[in-house]
């Protein structure tokens, strides 16, 4: 009997790898809404999400066996809200909220695994002493206790800078603030946590060393690991370049990573669905230091999990969401490695020449394992594009797959070079 699986904030790429995991032709996967509907051009708008959502599934003749999303904020959040109202497998809203929560899961982090959690502070960015009492040295992040793709994120090294961020986030928060405070009034806060709300930032010790992704799964209260990806910075150390699996870390390293994991998801009764956790490892001290949780599967690594492994990471998550145990397989791909690139300007400019689908759908012929997802347009200028770190602006993302990672580097020049793309 084929099942009914809803897919909140559903785009084409994701798509043909839903399509890719075991049993697809057993599932129906239907849209719910699109990805450009849940992001609405940087608006965050949880409550018209959830409502249209709830409108959409009520309406439906048959039978909701799963609804699934890989998003960040607002969908993770959504989908949280939306199973629990429909009586199907999820983590509860409340562990869900304290991922997506900074503060909350960092006094959480600290509780299960102190030794990984740096300094840190909440912060009132509308208090007008903020800076002032701020008693952590400098440099430090500040960031929004909720945000998406490092929006309104800042590594401050002096007063100034952190006036000027202070600023900025002051000017820019409203939107994602009233969005996860929409989020948080439907879930049961911690009498320390409640006065945090969406317009607050948290700062915190920055973390250095390699930077890398633990992804898992909860299943029946038991956390599981099944990949370890890379993710490696540009030179200017603030805009991310990209994802590359398998990691290249020490096995004693990944093996640390593991157990951290485990007890923090374990810890904060997170259960029924898949996560990834961000870490920093300084190979010169040997520490190891948490930097965040995420509470889904991370769909830019399923094309990287798909083409080493065999399948992509969605089946995790699909799985999870019907209420089964999840098949996780191992090294069963064509490649040995592969990486998502996040192709960037570092300064402003107005894009005059972008390469046709013709071109692009030609680049990946040339490079089997290869694609490319363009993400400008002629006439657009790069500082209005949305959901941008605070450093540079995306151009594309450029999935490569190759044998080892010296092939791997090759051809994101080679391909690169290929693209007939023209910023003034």
């Amino acid at each position: 009997m084929e099942r009914n699986l809803f897919v909140l904030g559903i785009d084409d790429f994701n798509l043909r790898q839903l399509r890719a995991i075991r049993n697809a032709d057993n599932y129906r996967f239907h849209p719910l809404m699109t990805v450009d509907e849940v992001k609405a051009h940087g608006t965050f708008p949880f409550q018209s999400v959830l409502d249209q959502a709830r409108d959409q599934l009520a309406r439906f003749d048959g039978r909701i066996d799963a609804i699934i999303g890989y998003w960040d904020f607002p969908v993770t959040s959504a989908v949280a809200v939306l199973c629990r109202e429909f009586g199907l497998p999820s983590p509860t809203v409340e562990s869900v909220a304290c991922c997506e929560h900074k503060y909350w899961g960092r006094l959480e982090q600290q509780r299960l695994v102190p030794e990984m959690v740096p300094r840190f502070t909440a912060v009132d960015p509308f208090d007008a002493k903020a800076a002032d009492q701020l008693d952590l040295d400098f440099p430090f992040w500040l960031k929004p206790i909720k945000s998406t793709n490092s929006l309104l994120s800042f590594h401050v090294h002096d007063r100034r800078e952190l006036e000027d961020a202070l600023s900025q986030i002051r000017e820019g928060i409203g939107p994602i603030a009233e969005a996860f405070d929409a989020f948080l009034s439907q879930v049961s806060l911690p009498s320390a946590i409640a006065p945090i709300s969406g317009r607050y930032c948290i700062a915190e010790a920055p973390l250095k060393g390699r930077q890398c992704t633990v992804s898992g799964y909860v299943y029946r209260g038991k956390a599981n690991i099944y990949g370890v990806v890379d993710s490696i910075n540009y030179p200017n150390g603030m805009s991310f370049q990209r994802y590359q699996y398998p990691s290249r870390l020490p096995n004693r390293v990944k093996t640390r990573m593991r157990e951290a994991s485990v007890r923090v998801m374990e810890g904060i009764g997170y259960d029924q669905a898949a996560f990834n956790i961000e870490y920093f490892y300084d190979e010169g001290t040997d520490a190891l230091s948490l930097l965040e949780v995420n509470p889904r599967f991370s769909q830019s690594h399923g094309y990287l999990y798909r083409q080493v492994d065999g399948r992509p990471n969605h089946q995790v998550g699909v799985e999870l969401a019907l209420g089964e145990e999840p098949c996780v397989l191992r090294r069963q791909g064509p490649f040995g490695c592969a990486a998502k690139f996040h192709l960037r300007a570092f300064e402003d400019a107005l894009v005059e020449q972008v390469p046709s689908e013709a071109a692009l759908r030609q680049i990946e012929q040339d490079y089997p394992g290869s694609c490319i997802e363009l993400l400008i347009k002629p006439g657009m200028r790069l500082s209005e594009l949305f959901e941008q770190d605070s450093y540079s602006y995306e151009l594309a993302h450029i999935f490569i797959a190759a044998h080892d990672q010296h092939e791997l580097l090759g051809q994101y020049e080679q391909i690169v070079d290929a693209m007939p793309l023209k910023l003034s």
